[in-house]
């Protein structure tokens, strides 16, 4: 394997680099603002190291719906889903871990046709994913620069929609980045419609709202014209379930609107309207 070259996997964002005898010297992905590198430092792990030491979750989130995460957490935490609608099973988002268990239980729900990710952070092993199920992936021509590993199989869609089949639409939101995507799914198999965020649309402890960030772990705000963008764009859309990125990240009614309220709520906060004194 050695010869051949690894695709190390960065410890602390999970993005996998194209195969090199060593590991790279530094990740480009952690470095940005939108990340970090950890008082560590930048640290590595093979592929094998990782399948060794963690295994796959595969449970059923919700009708035609599964989630596929990582146990223990690795990297961000954050858990793929596997959308079944409209003859087409779609990967939402991709996790770092990909074996032959992996490969086995997502088979066993009909595998993957096609792959769509939200943004940079979450394309981990994506290259991994596309080639075990020969599927291809669709990401964002904004955000081709932060792809760390080429293939064939990713190709870059441009503008602000991308239908898949009459029940999936890939939107761009930007925001946290410029061609930060989320998954509108809405037909015969889910008339209510749900919203697949990432944390594009971040769900907060307060599972009735959502936020909007620039950086999460560093904590930078998006500017008052990206929230108010954001929130016109997905008003379009209806949306009763909202999942974000990881297992318990989910708004379960009006979606919809609570992504609006919260909106207001954050622009209103960024203008200082938002202060409430004690009592």
């Amino acid at each position: 394997m050695a010869d051949a070259g690894i695709p190390w996997l960065c410890v602390t964002c999970g993005t996998q680099f194209r195969p090199t005898p060593k590991p790279p010297a530094h990740c480009p992905v952690c470095e940005d603002v939108r990340q970090f590198v950890g008082p560590d430092g930048q640290q590595w792990m093979m592929p094998s190291e990782l399948a060794a030491t963690h295994s796959a979750r595969i449970e059923r989130v919700d009708d035609r719906l599964y989630g596929i995460g990582t146990e223990p957490e690795f990297a961000i935490g954050q858990r793929a889903l596997l959308v079944r609608s409209g003859g087409l099973n779609l990967l939402w988002d991709c996790t770092s871990l990909m074996d032959e268990a992996t490969v086995a239980g997502v088979n066993a729900l009909g595998g993957v046709d096609a792959i769509a990710i939200s943004h940079p952070h979450f394309y981990t092993a994506m290259v991994d994913w596309a080639q075990a199920f020969d599927a291809p992936v669709l990401l964002h021509a904004q955000d081709r620069d932060w792809v760390m590993r080429d293939d064939a199989r990713i190709r870059f869609w441009e503008g602000d929609r991308h239908v898949l089949n009459d029940d999936l639409t890939l939107v761009r939101l930007g925001g946290h980045f410029p061609g930060g995507t989320v998954l509108h799914w809405q037909g015969q198999s889910r008339p209510e419609g749900a919203l697949l965020s990432g944390d594009i649309v971040q769900v907060v402890a307060d599972r009735d709202w959502v936020s909007f960030m620039y950086s999460y772990p560093n904590t930078i705000p998006l500017p008052a014209f990206e929230v108010e963008r954001i929130a016109t764009t997905v008003a379009a859309y209806r949306f009763d379930t909202l999942y974000g990125g990881w297992w318990q990240t989910i708004v379960h009614e009006r979606a919809d609107t609570k992504v609006q309220r919260s909106a207001e709520r954050y622009l209103a906060a960024l203008a200082g309207r938002y202060h409430r004194p004690p009592g």
